[in-house]
């Protein structure tokens, strides 16, 4: 996962271990490498790893093995303080005695930066993230939003090399957390800083993020932009964790070059790509988004058409998200467009509905 010898990288995580006991590792042989001015994104759910890879970076946890590079120098031994990083927190970890002016003022002191420069700075900064007017006031007299734009604002205040940002938006309530996701996304976009980011929230991460690593117990699962994430998802578990995704379990029982041929439920066989599958025989997950699938296609028009009924329709404005019986599985969801098409549908009907081999992902059976 990520090229260990690329000079290019700006962050680099070689081989890197850790354990707390010395029996059970949080984090397995994780090698990744991010460019200057990247915004890469670990996903994970809890106890994934991701965080602990963010406090190892950031110097509050030490490798057990391996080695982590920030712009070609190895930081394993180097203090917090020293790594001239940014971090933001869930919980903005702003001081409450202190107004605004006076948290973002904090770091550049500690960098001992003349005074009239602290003042340009705080500035700049509180304007680059649209509170100019509120210097004076204390963190309590803030929203929740505006607190985390403060924690945002002293972040990048001393200009670090890279940024890092933990559950940053956990706390915000859902129109305000996207509201943030683009902002921050124009902030990285216009100061060209490097952003790791740590969320266990899949949607903000596709919206924010250059690539995404995938982490599940310890381990990368996958690391790409988000697009290929959502369309060609390499393992079971990707495929679950990004995205709505119907899954068919199976056997294989042919492979014609990059298309092997699954048995499933009762005598049904469906095509799909080969993705991530042990050979003829083996079992298999068919892994399909629910936009891929057409209802009543044309005979003949897609290599795979099979009977569905109909168990329930919830009408969604721009589309009708119908649950349907597929091959014995009364979890298959069809997503259909909101056109002339739906009018005919009712809980109960039973329809055809068909897709193509390539929509359709052979990966690991899971575990």
């Amino acid at each position: 996962m990520g090229n260990t010898n690329n000079s290019e990288a700006y962050v680099s995580f070689q081989n890197v271990q850790k354990t707390y006991d010395g029996e059970s590792f949080v984090i397995k042989n994780l090698n990744l490498d991010a460019e200057r001015g990247e915004f890469i994104t670990m996903l994970g759910p809890s106890g994934s790893g991701k965080t602990t890879c963010l406090l190892m970076l950031a110097g509050f946890e030490t490798a057990t093995y391996g080695e982590i590079i920030l712009d070609g120098t190895s930081i394993n031994n180097v203090p917090p303080h020293k790594r001239n990083i940014g971090m933001v927190f869930q919980n903005y970890a702003l001081f409450p005695h202190l107004t605004v002016n006076e948290n973002l003022a904090f770091p550049l002191q500690v960098r001992k930066v003349e005074k009239y420069e602290i003042e340009k700075k705080v500035r700049n900064a509180l304007e680059m993230v649209q509170l100019g007017e509120y210097g004076s006031r204390r963190p309590m007299q803030l929203s929740g939003g505006q607190q985390q734009r403060v924690a945002v604002a002293r972040a990048l205040v001393f200009e670090p090399k890279i940024v890092l940002m933990d559950e940053p938006l956990g706390a915000l309530d859902k129109q305000l957390r996207e509201q943030m996701q683009y902002e921050i996304k124009e902030l990285h976009e216009k100061l060209e800083v490097t952003v790791v980011y740590v969320t266990h929230d899949q949607s903000e991460a596709l919206t924010m993020s250059n690539r995404i690593a995938v982490f599940d117990d310890g381990i990368i699962q996958q690391l790409a932009p988000p697009n290929v994430l959502y369309e060609s998802p390499e393992n079971a578990f990707v495929a679950q964790f990004i995205g709505e995704n119907n899954t068919l379990s199976g056997k294989v029982i042919a492979i014609n070059k990059e298309i092997c041929t699954v048995e499933v439920g009762e005598n049904e066989t469906l095509r799909a790509l080969a993705v991530n599958i042990e050979g003829i025989g083996s079992d298999t997950m068919i892994s399909l988004r629910p936009e891929r699938v057409v209802v009543n296609p044309e005979n003949g028009s897609y290599p795979n058409i099979v009977s569905a009924e109909v168990i329930e329709l919830i009408y969604l404005g721009d589309h009708i998200r119908s649950r349907m019986k597929v091959c014995g599985h009364d979890d298959f969801i069809v997503k259909i467009p909101n056109s002339a098409h739906h009018a005919q549908l009712k809980p109960g009907n039973t329809v055809k509905v068909g897709w193509l081999a390539e929509d359709a992902r052979a990966l690991d059976a899971p575990a």
